[in-house]
């Protein structure tokens, strides 16, 4: 039995909407696409088109007038517009990035104007990083002083921000106290349309390797004057906003990373089957399917993290800094690795920017690696795990007593998302990893899968003990630290598989759900992430996904967890 869900359904409606990538005659197509990569330049056209579908209107709250009504819709809208080109993903999602401090600590009177200029069309910038600092916020020199009791002068450099110059409405962190510190900064809207000429210009557009046609510029403000009435939220708690939007935002990273996946599996599988080696197709030689059916595997895990993760947006608000973390250092790093395997698979077609049909991977694997950079790089992602190991493996050690259905049950609505309950550090643990021993004893049930879930549960029991060390963080977070933060990425990930096959496997039966494949093929790679295996131990699973995503592509479906509708043209 085929599972409907609301969120695959809307994606199908805007991927029918852009129509095949392959006819070159749409605006969204593979070859304009390409075309505009080798030409660097901006996907003005194609962002106009997501406009006239409505894509905005998704990045704006339903309260202040929006259609953003879940995470879950907006995870699966960006991974299909990210599918056809990473690069559009970013330059039309960075909007949204722009506008969430609003979103979650804004006016009421801020929330409803910024909401009608995305509506219209608006782009949104946000000015978080400097030349000099990267992301270390608290060393940014903007600054703001104030201007006799209602207004701000505002002056500085910011950098490497997508939209910077495109981009109408900038959100941007500035230096409010003059010593600075955690309480020294404020969040201000500043409405370039609003500013005095010559009080601010533009940086130069700076060359990329991947995203090419993305505005990824600056911006100098020089005693651009702002009224008081912009900052958002509190005038010094401007820190403390920036790291609450970015727990969404890097949950929301996993549509790009997912997108990307998507993409390059699908020309991956195609290659395959006509590639011809030895005499036979390459998707039947031994190798060439482990590489498949492995990566196969692993776009599947990661869209199961990002499916609890989107709905633990609501779920479970207050730990949101753990989920975010979690999910923004796995499904971005994870699909590196698939995109390079992959790659290895594809050969020198790899390499090819634009040679054929199959150059287009080079792109994918190219725009793909800012991923892991944007909203929090890799480190930063895994330190702020290591900072919560304390407050994680008390709650591990008290047990969980209530499951957290309503992330893993798709068929259970999710609550409105309130802000009020994002926090900076999760007070109680996971609720994620704390259903995991409840969970491996229900999949005892289930002979094909309960060794693997037992292995899990006891991996996670020893990542937990590592948590549990006594670390000196004083001269720096050492690198077995960082290794044991990895780790428990992936133990959530597997747990995040197992809660929601068991809460969905009665409604969902077919395809990939159908003796729990997905699940075994997915917790058996995820073990050999985690070092405990050196191989799959379950190789019948492993051959049936490969089969199912084969199938998938000759009957134009997405290859997912639920099902989804390509477009294609028919003859």
């Amino acid at each position: 039995m085929t599972m409907e869900h609301s969120p695959y359904r809307l994606a199908e409606e805007l991927e029918l909407y852009l129509g095949d990538p392959a006819d070159p005659r749409s605006p969204f197509s593979d070859a304009a696409s390409a075309s505009l990569d080798a030409r660097e330049e901006f996907p003005a056209e194609i962002c106009r088109l997501l406009d006239d579908w409505g894509l905005p209107d998704y990045y704006v709250p339903a309260p202040v007038g929006g259609r953003l009504r879940d995470y879950e819709h907006a995870l699966q809208l960006l991974r299909t517009v990210a599918r056809r080109d990473l690069t559009v993903a970013v330059a039309h999602g960075k909007t949204y990035l722009g506008a969430v401090c609003v979103w979650i600590a804004g006016s009421a009177e801020q929330a409803a104007r910024l909401g009608a200029d995305i509506r219209a069309g608006v782009p949104v910038a946000l000015g978080l990083t400097e030349r000099a600092h990267g992301s270390d916020l608290l060393a940014g020199e903007v600054e703001a002083v104030p201007d006799g009791p209602g207004a701000w002068r505002v002056s500085g450099e910011k950098w490497l921000i997508n939209n910077a110059t495109r981009g109408s409405v900038l959100t941007l962190l500035a230096r409010t106290g003059p010593d600075g510190g955690p309480r020294g900064f404020s969040v201000l809207l500043a409405d370039k349309r609003e500013l005095p000429p010559g009080s601010y210009r533009h940086l130069p557009k700076i060359p990329t390797h991947g995203i090419r046609g993305a505005d990824i510029s600056g911006i100098a403000l020089h005693r651009a004057r702002l009224p008081r009435t912009t900052v958002v939220g509190t005038e010094g708690g401007g820190i403390e906003t920036v790291l609450k939007a970015l727990q969404l935002t890097r949950t929301m990273c996993a549509s790009l990373s997912l997108g990307a996946a998507d993409h390059g599996l699908s020309l991956a599988l195609g290659f395959a089957a006509e590639r011809r080696l030895y005499g036979r197709p390459l998707a039947e030689l031994p190798q060439a399917r482990h590489v498949l059916a492995s990566a196969a595997a692993d776009v599947l895990t990661h869209e199961a993290l990002s499916l609890v993760a989107a709905r633990l947006v609501h779920t479970a608000t207050g730990e949101l800094s753990v989920v975010s973390a979690v999910t923004k250092y796995l499904v971005p790093t994870g699909t590196e690795e698939l995109l390079r395997e992959l790659a290895a698979l594809l050969g020198a077609r790899a390499f090819l920017a634009g040679a054929d049909h199959y150059g287009l991977f080079e792109k994918v694997e190219r725009d793909h690696r800012i991923v892991s950079l944007f909203d929090g790089n890799t480190l930063v992602n895994l330190n702020s795990l290591v900072n919560q190991f304390r407050s994680l493996v008390r709650h591990w050690g008290r047990g969980q007593a209530d499951e957290p259905v309503a992330a893993c049950d798709l068929s259970v609505p999710l609550p409105e998302f309130d802000a009020r309950g994002l926090s900076l550090l999760s007070r109680y643990g996971s609720s994620v990893l704390g259903a995991l021993p409840a969970w491996v004893a229900r999949a005892e049930s289930h002979p094909a899968l309960a060794a693997a879930a037992r292995r899990l549960l006891t991996v996670t029991e020893k990542v937990h003990e590592e948590m549990a060390a006594p670390w000196d963080l004083a001269a720096g977070v050492p690198y077995e630290a960082f290794e044991t933060a990895r780790r428990y990425c992936l133990c959530f990930a597997g747990a995040a598989c197992l809660g929601l096959w068991l809460h969905n496997r009665l409604v969902a039966t077919d395809g990939v759900w159908r003796d729990g494949v997905w699940l075994r093929a997915a917790l058996d790679r995820l073990l050999v992430r985690l070092g405990e295996q050196q191989g799959p131990a379950d190789p019948e699973a492993y051959e049936r996904l490969l089969d199912e995503a084969y199938e998938a592509g000759r009957t134009d479906r997405l290859f997912s967890l639920l099902r989804l509708g390509l477009a294609r043209e028919t003859v």
